[in-house]
């Protein structure tokens, strides 16, 4: 016979140290059970069956004996209890459901059993049951125990009403786009009768009620009344077709938007976020309402991707207006929107949306910049020698090749959209970078070049190296008594200087590594062939008289890798591919360095695609993947190969441009031209050419350092950015002179323990001497104590308000970034809100700051909340 589903919880009782246990059966549902139960630890008596005196003197006689004391009928009044002293002393039991299970979850109150009662079906599964036991305090109300119910039919990670509602609106989001379908946790809640409780515990945290009294609530009208709540916190004001979904209690608003900014930044669950916010946004058709707003009024709002679009193109508009204003006001706003959710760098990879509306602000950042750049040489260039020139072109022309790079390659990133947000501003950016920056450059240029005492004539710069006297002038003179016993250079196919400035800002970023860039002038003309050889050892340099033109060092040919390697071989070197090297890891890398002074390592990925018809629209694509790849052979290089110096160059860089070429950008090369060895886009070799109108003509002998006579061969070269030709293609070019081809980058690259080239991060303080929050939204400002340089680093801090470890504010993004010495302009502030609730104002909370990176704690200040104080106002 089984045993009676009580035994376990009375005979638990015993156990567990309580000699008297009185049972009043009220209904008289157990009499069977007891007249066959047999307790092994407790003897049993029926207070109807024995007389009460006789009960008193068998509990006299064995007071340490355990007993159980079962009445059919209800526990009798104090006055009328023969038994009341033994019943103070003992402990009540019942066998009903609801009290078992009350026994089973801990609670201390009786008065919960109809309570329980109620929620029999939720109860009935064991599992739920288990669930539920997790969270039950001993003084837990129904309230309590409803919210842990919700809880677990949601399959929160924890009992709160923010992690019950992520839960369900995540289920709904899983489910698709459609707002009237009811996801399983609401379905489960209706049908164990909770879901009033849900709408309750919706209007107790968030003050979501119905308008009319014929609606019901639903997950949409909740999501409404969130998101529009949440947006107006943050414009301020309620277009008028939004404000019935406005919550109108201040705490309960300021804690919807809480539950918004906590369920963005949620890592498990933006994704929903995105979903349903889309589909709300499409719905209440906020793209059309956020028309009559500018992006300064939705500096604060992040409820909606439209906002981000909203602003980009109102940036956009301000950028082509201004075309070159003071842009610091608008670059302080794109910081801000960075920090938020829909572009967030650190969400890049999330998704294709959030790629590109980051890749606009880069785009939007980089025609500012550009512009700017622009507006202080709108009267053009005018060099007084080709020293400043050229000097002009390192130190600060060149960003407006970098700049237009960054641009184009960050509306690559958007395009695919199919949003025409950047369509204007990008016409506008080839226009000036194509139409206006290269034939200003031109010209000055060309001003310096050419006549008796032009840069043509002779072809060398006080105070710059020549690429032909590369390895005499860095690499040889490296091997001093102090220096290092093996020198590395790595030779990149087409890497113009402005990624070389990029590549050492971000090496210079690194721990343990300094990089310094210098510019040489690069041979002429600027081409493969010429510019490998020239980057050799040598005392010599000619052409061979052959169909190719190759040309020799020393009489050894350099073509191939294995001829370069043999003519390295004389001078203690060896050289090899990029791919090859790191490809055979730390230990076998080690072993091929081991016998040579010299290594010399190739790298071709810019030239390889932009040289090419079918792949020349990708040449900025190649040049970002070139700075990684060599970033990455120089970690490997210092990391598996105990490298530690580096020599960083190129053969000669190149022009570009997105826009297709004209007819007129063609220089037409005159018929019968005699002597023409090789003809290609950028220069014609030969001997005995004609000179030419429009072009540079000239002689390696001069610009190359080749062997006079037969070694040496003429020159044609276009002016400017023009083309003898198109075939292959025509927006990749290179072999000419302009300075984006012959002005070329020489990083020299160290590893060192020293404590200079040992980076960190900005140190932040927050200002003001108040530590008291007074209102919702309580506006914090902070410092960033000194300025981002190669060793100082950027830092992103998530800041929020915490009571110990749980969050009682949203928590916002804030990038400290600023160059600037001054002060002023490396501040910061932001608003943080408080989420409803009631708080201690005695009690430390705290302002606590994380790195968004790491997610590790940088620092915490203590601070007192103390809304009461606000309201007695």
């Amino acid at each position: 016979m089984d045993s009676p589903p009580f035994l376990p919880a009375l005979a638990r009782l015993f156990t567990e140290g309580h000699n008297l246990v009185f049972w009043n059966d009220a209904e008289g549902e157990f009499t069977q059970d007891i007249d066959s139960l047999v307790l092994n630890n407790a003897n049993v008596l029926r207070l109807d069956q024995t007389p009460l005196l006789k009960v008193k003197r068998e509990l006299e006689a064995a007071p340490s004996a355990n007993w159980l004391l079962y009445s059919p009928a209800p526990v009798p009044e104090p006055v009328d209890d023969w038994l009341l002293d033994a019943r103070l002393r003992g402990k009540a039991f019942s066998a009903d459901t609801a009290s078992m299970q009350l026994d089973e979850l801990g609670l201390a109150s009786h008065a919960l059993r109809p309570h329980l009662k109620q929620r029999a079906k939720f109860l009935r599964a064991k599992d739920r049951l288990e669930r539920l036991k997790r969270w039950v305090h001993p003084q837990d109300t129904a309230a309590d125990l409803d919210r842990k119910m919700l809880a677990v039919l949601a399959r929160a990670d924890t009992p709160d009403a923010a992690s019950i509602f992520l839960k369900i609106f995540s289920t709904l989001a899983a489910d698709g786009s459609d707002l009237s379908v009811t996801p399983k946790p609401l379905a489960d809640m209706a049908s164990n009768g909770l879901e009033p409780t849900l709408w309750t515990l919706a209007e107790q945290e968030f003050g979501y009620t119905v308008a009319a009294a014929e609606e019901s609530p639903s997950l949409r009208g909740l999501l409404y009344h969130l998101l529009v709540t949440d947006f107006v916190n943050a414009v301020g004001t309620a277009p008028p077709a939004l404000k019935p979904f406005v919550i109108t209690d201040r705490a309960r608003a300021a804690h919807a938007s809480v539950f918004a900014s906590r369920w963005r930044s949620d890592m498990s669950n933006y994704a929903s976020y995105d979903t349903l916010a889309k589909v709300v946004a499409e719905e209440l058709h906020i793209e059309a309402l956020l028309g009559q707003l500018h992006a300064d009024q939705l500096a604060e709002a992040m409820t909606f991707e439209a906002v981000e679009k909203r602003i980009i193109a109102d940036l956009k508009g301000r950028i082509m207006a201004g075309h070159g204003a003071n842009m610091d006001a608008m670059r302080t706003l794109i910081a801000k929107r960075r920090n938020g959710h829909w572009a967030n760098p650190l969400l890049a990879g999330a998704n294709e949306n959030t790629k590109a509306l980051s890749a606009s602000y880069d785009a939007l950042e980089a025609a500012a910049s550009f512009f700017e750049l622009q507006a202080a040489h709108s009267q053009g260039f005018s060099f007084a020698n080709a020293q400043t020139a050229f000097e002009r072109y390192r130190d600060e022309l060149f960003r407006f090749d970098q700049l237009y790079r960054v641009f184009m390659r960050a509306t690559e990133a958007v395009e695919p959209m199919g949003w025409s947000l950047l369509h204007e501003l990008r016409v506008r950016m080839e226009e000036s970078y194509s139409g206006w920056f290269i034939s200003h450059l031109a010209s000055a240029w060309d001003a310096v070049l050419e006549g008796e005492g032009g840069l043509l004539q002779q072809w060398r710069l006080p105070d710059v190296a020549h690429q032909a006297s590369f390895y005499q002038h860095y690499v040889a003179s490296s091997f001093s008594a102090a220096g290092p016993k093996r020198v590395y250079v790595v030779i990149s196919d087409a890497f113009r200087f402005e990624a070389a400035q990029e590549l050492a800002r971000e090496l210079n970023s690194r721990n343990r590594v300094k990089a310094r860039l210098d510019a040489m002038l690069g041979v002429l003309p600027s081409y493969t062939t010429l510019g490998m050889a020239s980057l050799l050892p040598h005392q010599s340099m000619a052409y061979k008289a052959n169909a190719a033109l190759d040309v020799t060092v020393d009489g050894l040919p350099t073509a191939t890798l294995e001829q370069r390697s043999a003519i390295l071989a004389q001078h203690g070197g060896v050289a090899i591919g990029r791919d090859e090297l790191m490809e055979k890891g730390k230990d076998k890398g080690r072993e091929f360095v081991r016998p040579y002074q010299v290594v010399y390592v190739y790298h071709d990925r810019i030239d390889a695609i932009g040289d090419k018809r079918g792949t020349e629209t990708k040449t900025f694509e190649a040049t970002a993947q070139a700075i990684q790849e060599l970033s990455e052979l120089v970690g490997f290089i210092f990391n598996n190969l105990n490298g530690s110096t580096i020599f960083l160059t190129a053969d000669h860089g190149f022009l570009y441009q997105e826009s297709a070429l004209e007819e007129a950008d063609r220089i037409a090369v005159q018929e019968g031209m005699p002597g023409v060895l090789k003809s290609k886009k950028r220069y014609i070799l030969g001997r005995g050419l004609w000179p030419m109108q429009g072009t540079w003509a000239g002689n390696t002998a001069s610009t190359a350092g080749t062997a006079p006579g037969e070694g040496s061969v003429d020159f044609l070269l276009p002016k400017g950015a023009g083309r003898f030709h198109f075939v292959g293609g025509a927006r990749f070019v290179h072999g000419s002179a302009m300075p984006q081809e012959i002005v070329l980058p020489v990083l020299v690259i160290k590893e060192s323990e020293a404590s200079q080239t040992r980076t960190r991060t900005v140190e932040v303080s927050q200002l003001g001497s108040s530590h008291r929050v007074v209102t919702n939204k309580q506006r914090f400002e902070f410092i960033q104590n000194d300025a981002v340089s190669d060793r100082v680093l950027p830092v992103t801090l998530l800041l929020s308000i915490r009571d110990g470890e749980v969050p009682v504010s949203d928590e916002q993004a804030v990038t400290f970034d600023s160059t600037s010495s001054m002060l002023e302009e490396r501040k910061r502030s932001i608003f943080l809100t408080i989420q409803a609730g009631t708080y201690d104002r005695n009690k430390d909370y705290a302002l606590v700051a994380r790195d968004a990176k790491t997610k590790a704690e940088a620092w915490r200040t203590p601070l007192r909340i103390d809304l009461a104080f606000s309201n007695d106002f």
